[in-house]
């Protein structure tokens, strides 16, 4: 690594004493920049995928702009699935939809297998770009295997899972065969970022706090399991991100991963002590605070970062992404409150 390169982030993942808190974004390249949305007029969302330029240049404006200590790459956790067989399109103001949602044992098995070189090289050249031209750490991304198996069976965004949920309880060998197929590609798909020069991965299981403790482990645990161990070799920071998982935790905690992301409906502190959680963790900021006031989102941030750092391992967030109608010079402020604060006065973060 070239000594102007902010390995920050990277330390915070291993629990590494830091100079203060490093801070990325969920969403933080999207629709409530301006430079975004005039970017977005030329091209469709897959369009802006498939262009690794375009891919890279959309990646690096909010490490640019709002000065974080990470980038993340811009794609969907859908992309690797057009390559496999599954007709998918995102569509404004609903989010993917798929036209041929699987129903059955056959429909699983005509599933695919990913082949980087032929299938996403335009993926593998964006992250190329990106190792090549950032100053901060590249983190590469996927959809975790429910959380896609969730679109691919409601065919759709969904509030309940009531089809998804009844292909665990019914079809459970239709379901162990589609977590097999989904693992073999998220393990594929972030081998291939990694490769291409992500420093970190995320997986994103947006959807997966819909299920129980105990089917979660019956069900979902042991593909997420194999999926860490495949990367660990890797030696790459391994993130495991979802929304109201807080019943989940201690569960989460046994994966072979390096950092949990928290929502905001816990806190960092009962993540802790309540769920016994060891590893690094990042989060949590209520996203809804960043249109209240200023004094009272600077308040709450502060609470945040205090109980962050009362261990080693921690990486400030949001609990869920950016969204619209956030302001650019409000995350701005945040991030470079995030890194003052945090600073304790040159001391490092230990």
């Amino acid at each position: 690594m070239k000594s102007s390169f902010n390995d920050t982030f990277l330390r915070a993942c291993r629990k590494e004493p830091t100079p203060y808190v490093p801070v990325w974004y969920m969403r933080q390249a999207g629709r409530y920049q301006p430079e975004y949305r005039k970017i977005r007029e030329k091209y469709s969302f897959f369009e802006m995928n498939y262009i690794p330029e375009v891919c890279a240049e959309v990646t690096k404006l909010p490490v640019d702009q709002l000065g974080v200590d990470a980038a993340i790459l811009f794609a969907d956790i859908v992309t690797p699935l057009k390559p496999i067989g599954v007709d998918v399109e995102i569509r404004s103001g609903i989010g993917p939809v798929i036209d041929n949602p699987i129903r059955n044992t056959a429909d699983v098995r005509r599933l695919g297998e990913l082949d980087p070189v032929s299938d996403i090289p335009f993926i593998t050249d964006a992250v190329k770009i990106l190792a090549n031209e950032l100053r901060v750490p590249l983190i590469g991304f996927a959809g975790a295997p429910f959380t896609l198996a969730s679109y691919m069976i409601e065919g759709g965004p969904s509030k309940n899972y009531y089809k998804t949920k009844a292909m665990m309880f019914t079809a459970p060998e239709t379901w162990a065969l589609l977590m097999e197929k989904l693992a073999d590609m998220t393990i594929t798909y972030l081998r291939a970022q990694i490769a291409a020069g992500a420093k970190a991965v995320q997986v994103f299981d947006s959807w997966v706090g819909a299920v129980s403790e105990a089917d979660y482990r019956e069900f979902i645990f042991p593909t997420m399991h194999r999926i860490f161990s495949s990367l660990k070799d890797t030696g790459v920071p391994l993130i495991y991100f979802g929304v109201g998982t807080g019943h989940l935790l201690r569960t989460f905690n046994e994966l072979p991963v390096d950092v949990l992301g928290l929502d905001w409906r816990v806190t960092i502190t009962q993540a802790r002590t309540e769920y016994g959680v060891d590893k690094a963790l990042q989060g949590n900021l209520e996203p809804a605070l960043l249109l209240a006031p200023w004094e009272t989102l600077e308040k709450k941030a502060k609470q945040v970062l205090d109980e962050g750092t009362e261990q080693p391992g921690y990486i400030f967030n949001l609990g869920h992404g950016i969204f619209p109608q956030c302001s650019v010079e409000t995350m701005q402020k945040l991030t470079a409150l995030v890194h003052s604060y945090s600073r304790k006065n040159g001391e490092m973060i230990v």
